[in-house]
């Protein structure tokens, strides 16, 4: 299979023959820098990586060539609709927008689960991970790596007390970055801190196997502390007990990632706060890889404040450098993990690194002085006395158990509500045995002794081939499970979406093909109480079915409120019946120009009859807003009320090319007699054949433009480079007609 940009990806192709596919590569690969400065258009760029042979630029990007320079970090996106046949589409969107770690995340229920599952049951918030799923889009994601020319790394979690086995699966089905830290599993979930440590070094052993990417969780912490600024010096302490544990159960420094959370957000003064926590990391943990993401904990339902808080984030990823970007949306607060923001959230990482990019040689951090010295040194001292007390009290497991970790105070202080865990306690509590002395297991990769010597040393060497190969070395001893639930299961969900898959019906979707959820933004001058309910009124006028608000923002407490609001539309559109014009020709920016200044061209223009509305005509001219004359025309502007003869006598005793009339008065078809006297007085006067005509106004259409005369008309949306456009093409057909 090859994709073609122009068509679907081919879900069912994929689902075909999943039982003998075999992932092509494992491990991590990072993103391969650009040599040295990067010419990109018309910009040098000194912190990029190599371009995608696919993708789509920012939306900016037209005024340059359509460039897009692609960040030195890696960029995250989050998937997990819960539905993995349409994340395979969302994946594919992902990546054309310059993702390469896409996260796929697993339902809370996973992490307590005491064996693999099989089988596709639809997850809320996250996705039960399954071989079929992982097989499904791995293939995948090898097509899409073809496609956008960069290697994708695939990502989900190694957590629970099933942890051991879905390291396993992860490496027998090529996923190539994993979560993996054993105080998650202790600190939040309640697994046994035995289970927990024993369950992580095979898992970690296996990953180390497999060359995949290990994050840590430390930044759980400031997710659920009460007081998220005060945690620092406690999330370095969790995150050098996880780093130096998988270094001792074989894992590379390179391939072990720390997640650098910040522990605030604005309103708070966040770079402050943030960027010495940052520094003191970095410095503490030279040689592991840097993960930056978002603080969640203070994330609200507003795209806006997301946006904002993620745009700091980068700042100081540039600043103090990250091998990984993620990209949290508003899905965090609303709940609601929608293509759209997985989109959006990619371009504000790479628009922000772009807009960044050579900072660095501009701009030196205050380390050697002043407050972010003192404050680096202060947070590293109390990691370093927080490692030391908890060697007094005879080490981790002890100190869970007397509530060290999670407590609201900035350590040494405390406030006895840290998160207290039992040693003999929790889920698994009592289920790790000692090994006998002689245990042995014939797997590739194993944790702890082996006693594989009186085996020989081919047994030394490759423990499988005591069993004739393991899995890892021979995937065709995999037992593939299709499908457990014979109604929860991805066959049946495509069948139900057939009808909207490869024809031309279509329905708006947010997450799931065929969901028919649409979002809806108003204003409602009333206060937020009775907005949120009036909104959900106006969802039901407009023939929404389940109406949901999901943010709601008051711009003042009585003058009006903010409301965003999602429903499900319930028609379909037939692409087959739809009346879609051709799409004009644009000519390129230097086009015009080069067509200009080959050929001077002057217009005259003015807001005609007894119309006193001029900010459309300007807004077409003046070179401030993208007008016509910063391609170089000649702009003469006659003003309001201008009569329709003093428009074409101006025109005649300037030797205009063109006339430019806007009409946006429309009572009794005033627009429509303007348009068509205008074409007759210059009937009348003899020069219609060499004058272009133009008319502008919100009622006006092609269509009705032509029908009273004129050359063309132009309505709502017009831009500066449309009129621009037709003038030079118009002006070349005229020229060729007289030669």
């Amino acid at each position: 299979m090859e994709l073609q940009a122009n068509e679907k990806i081919d879900i069912e192709g994929i689902l075909q023959d999943l039982e003998h596919y075999r992932p092509r590569r494992r491990g991590w690969i990072w993103r391969r820098t650009a040599p040295g400065p990067q010419e990109l258009g018309p910009f040098e760029y000194r912190d990029t990586s190599e371009n995608l042979k696919q993708s789509i630029p920012l939306p900016a990007g037209h005024h340059f060539g359509d460039i897009d320079p692609q960040p030195a970090e890696t960029i995250t996106t989050e998937i997990a609709s819960g539905r993995f046949e349409d994340d395979i589409r969302r994946m594919r969107m992902a990546a054309w927008h310059g993702a390469d770690h896409l996260m796929v995340i697993r339902t809370a229920g996973q992490s307590h689960m005491d064996g693999l599952i099989e089988g596709t049951p639809q997850g809320i918030g996250g996705v039960p991970i399954t071989r079929k799923q992982l097989r499904a889009q791995r293939k995948a994601l090898d097509l899409i790596e073809d496609e956008v020319g960069r290697p994708i790394n695939f990502h989900s979690y190694v957590s629970g007390v099933a942890g051991p086995e879905i390291a396993v699966l992860f490496a027998e089905e090529g996923v190539n970055g994993a979560h993996q830290d054993p105080q998650y599993n202790v600190l939040y979930r309640n697994v046994n801190m035995v289970r927990s440590f024993v369950d992580a070094a095979a898992a970690k052993k296996v990953m180390a196997w497999a060359g995949i990417a290990q994050i840590d969780g430390a930044h759980n912490a400031n997710a659920t502390a009460r007081e998220a600024w005060k945690v620092m010096p406690e999330l370095m302490v969790q995150h050098g007990l996880n780093s130096i544990f998988s270094v001792q159960c074989g894992m590379p420094k390179g391939n072990i990632c720390l997640s650098t959370v910040p522990p605030t957000a604005p309103p708070a003064p966040c770079m402050r706060l943030d960027l010495p926590y940052a520094v003191a990391l970095r410095e503490l943990f030279r040689g592991y890889k840097m993960r930056a993401q978002q603080n969640t904990k203070y994330m609200s339902s507003s795209t806006r404040e997301a946006t904002v808080t993620h745009t700091l984030n980068l700042l100081i990823s540039r600043l103090t450098g990250a091998d990984i970007q993620s990209t949290i949306t508003p899905d965090e607060g609303r709940n609601v993990p929608w293509h759209i923001y997985n989109i959006e959230g990619t371009d504000t990482a790479k628009q922000a690194f772009s807009g960044m990019d050579g900072l660095l040689s501009m701009v030196n951090i205050r380390r050697s002085e002043g407050e972010l010295a003192e404050r680096v040194r202060e947070l590293k001292e109390r990691a370093v006395l927080f490692m030391e007390e908890i060697l007094e009290v005879g080490g981790y497991f002890n100190a869970v158990e007397q509530g060290f970790f999670v407590d609201s105070g900035e350590y040494p202080e405390r406030h006895g509500d840290g998160i207290a865990r039992q040693i003999d306690g929790g889920v698994g509590a009592g289920t790790v045995i000692e090994r006998d002395e002689d245990y042995m297991a014939p797997v590739t990769a194993h944790f702890g002794w082996n006693n594989l010597e009186p085996w020989g040393a081919e047994a030394v060497a490759d423990p499988g081939s005591l069993i004739g190969g393991d899995t890892f070395s021979h995937p065709e001893k995999i037992v593939y499970v299709d499908e457990l639930d014979e109604e929860d299961n991805v066959r049946r969900r495509m069948a139900e979406t057939r009808h909207l898959r490869g024809g031309s019906l279509i329905q708006p979707e947010m997450e799931w093909q065929g969901d028919g959820v649409i979002q809806v933004t108003v204003f409602l001058p009333t206060d937020a109480r009775r907005a949120r309910f009036a909104a959900l009124e106006v969802a039901r006028k407009m023939g929404l079915e389940e109406p949901e608000v999901i943010h709601i923002e008051a711009m003042h407490p009585s003058e009006g409120t903010r409301v965003e609001f999602k429903g499900r539309f319930p028609h379909t559109i037939n692409l087959d019946e739809l009346v879609i014009p051709p799409e004009p020709e644009i000519l390129t920016d230097d086009e015009i120009r080069d067509d200009i200044k080959a050929h001077p061209m002057r217009i005259v223009a003015g807001t005609v009859g007894e119309d006193e509305h001029s900010v459309g005509l300007r807004e077409i001219i003046d070179i401030k807003h993208g007008g016509i004359e910063g391609y170089g025309i000649d702009c003469r502007y006659l003003g309001t009320s201008v009569s329709l003869e003093k428009l074409v006598d101006a025109a005649i005793e300037l030797n205009a090319d063109a006339v430019l009339a806007s009409t946006i008065i429309s009572h009794d078809d005033i627009h429509y007699r303007s348009m068509k006297r205008l074409h007759e007085i210059c009937v009348e006067k003899g020069v219609r054949d060499r004058l272009i005509l133009v008319a502008g106004g919100t009622q006006v259409t092609p269509d009705l433009a032509a029908q009273q005369g004129v050359d063309a008309g132009f309505g709502r949306g017009t831009k500066g480079h449309h009129v621009a456009t037709f003038l030079v093409k118009k002006r070349r057909e005229l020229s060729g007609a007289e030669a």
